[in-house]
């Protein structure tokens, strides 16, 4: 394989971008986010486990906010961190929901047949095996702790690969935790949902009435959704309902539609392009003419109102929240103090329903709801896909992690049974990838052979 040596346009790279460029490509790369994850995770573990473990409980339980007048803000930063930064991440969520809704893969009623069955049989299966070992015991509440998948890990998991696996089956895996991820949205909704405020779930109505008008009334600036958004987040803040519902909700109401149609922007396009080449000789550098620089201007502009809201919004999230957000998440809620969880945890039902959820629950929930759908003739296998790739596949998905240490929080928090599902649910994640690893690898040996 020969190394790059010059940019898209076939210019020489100077010395330091072929320095930065693998560390480039990396970063861009699915894997980058699941290798922060691990990094986050495992620093959690050490610094929750040495001897200033006091300290890791007693930075996220640092009371952060601020008071006006009779309104008062204040939460301890954990709360911040899983109600606040959270709510962003479960915003890019349902952007990425309403985008395969409309132009993706579950777009069609066929082509969702098979990832939406999976995401179910992916959901039903582990709730089930959780509540096999837990039912009316004091953790019989967590049974949405398996249900979860965490699509960095598993999309990371499979970009590392490569084309042993088919592209085929990493949209299925993406579609199937979009599916899954808008499931999990639901079951917050209505089961982990306590104390419901009437007056404040009534100004969240009404604030959705607000950013539905702004939306047909032909709204396409982001900042006023934003703004509204906020408003959203606090009233479901204050209603009882988990706040990171409000995200998906906000997301439901951005604009899908541009500024300007794509026949207007080819038009202009033409023009600015023509202008820009009549302005002054090839040769010529973009700050030695003034009509350059403004018809690169309008190119730009034009450019940013053919885009729709959505696609602009999600874009620019989702980095923050990949590389930001969710390992924030991670160093805040993995720490688990093994002198007090302990090995012993594992042994407990919460855990083994946890274990039993995610690394058997998941395959065979996924697998046999796919196999059901194309036995029936609703959907079909992904092309170059395999039973075997399919439940390698399954078993990736059942990295719940950040997902389910998210539900965990909201189905134990303040019991002491928190500790157990997080000891559960990060040995379940471990053995998910490496049984999801082992079986990918192991059905195809030969790289161009897609059948294994």
């Amino acid at each position: 394989m020969t190394r790059k040596t010059s940019n898209r346009q076939g210019e020489p790279l100077a010395p330091i971008e072929r320095v930065f460029l693998p560390f480039e490509r990396f970063v861009k790369a699915e894997a980058f986010g699941g290798v922060l994850l691990v990094l986050c995770t495992v620093a959690a573990l050490a610094w929750a486990n040495s001897p200033a473990g006091g300290s890791y409980e007693a930075l996220w339980q640092t009371p952060v906010g601020f008071r006006f007048g009779g309104f008062d803000l204040v939460k301890p930063l954990l709360l911040w961190i899983n109600d606040g930064l959270m709510a962003v991440f479960f915003f890019v969520v349902g952007l990425e929901i309403k985008r395969e809704l409309l132009a993706g893969e579950l777009s069609s009623p066929r082509q969702a047949a098979l990832p939406v069955a999976a995401a179910v049989g992916g959901m039903v299966v582990p709730a089930a095996l959780y509540v096999a070992f837990n039912a009316g015991g004091p953790a019989a509440g967590g049974w949405g702790v398996p249900m979860a998948t965490d699509i960095a890990f598993a999309l990371g998991i499979l970009s590392l690969m490569g084309n042993r696996v088919p592209l085929s089956l990493k949209v299925f895996l993406t579609a199937l935790a979009i599916a899954d991820d808008l499931g999990a949205v639901l079951v917050i909704a209505l089961f982990y949902t306590h104390g419901v405020n009437v007056a404040a779930l009534a100004a969240g109505a009404g604030i959705l009435v607000v950013l539905a008008a702004l939306n047909l009334s032909g709204v396409r600036s982001p900042l006023p959704f934003i703004i509204v958004g906020l408003g959203l987040w606090l009233a479901f803040l204050k209603s009882g309902i988990h706040p990171t519902v409000a995200g998906v909700l906000l997301a439901a109401l951005i604009p899908v539609k541009t500024r300007i149609p794509p026949g207007t922007f080819v038009a202009e396009g033409k023009g600015i392009l023509r202008d820009f080449e009549k302005a002054a000789p090839p040769e010529a550098t973009v700050l030695e003419n003034k009509v350059r620089q403004d018809r690169l201007m309008a190119l730009e502009e034009s450019i940013h109102k053919a885009r729709p809201p959505l696609q602009r919004i999600e874009q620019f999230l989702h980095p923050w929240v990949s590389y930001g957000i969710m390992p924030l998440f991670a160093l805040a809620n993995a720490g688990v103090n093994f002198g007090g969880a302990g090995v012993g945890a594992m042994g407990k039902p919460l855990a083994l329903g946890v274990l039993a959820g995610l690394v058997l629950g998941k395959p065979l929930g996924i697998a046999g709801a796919s196999w059901l759908v194309v036995r029936l003739g609703a959907a079909d296998m992904p092309s170059g896909a395999s039973w075997r790739k399919l439940w390698g596949v399954g078993c990736l998905a059942g990295i719940g992690f950040t997902m389910s240490l998210f539900i965990a929080g909201l189905a134990f928090e303040g019991t002491g049974l928190l500790a157990e599902a997080k000891m559960g649910i990060l040995a379940a994640s471990l053995a998910s990838a490496l049984a999801g690893w082992a079986v990918l690898w192991g059905s195809n040996r030969s790289p161009e052979g897609p059948n294994g």
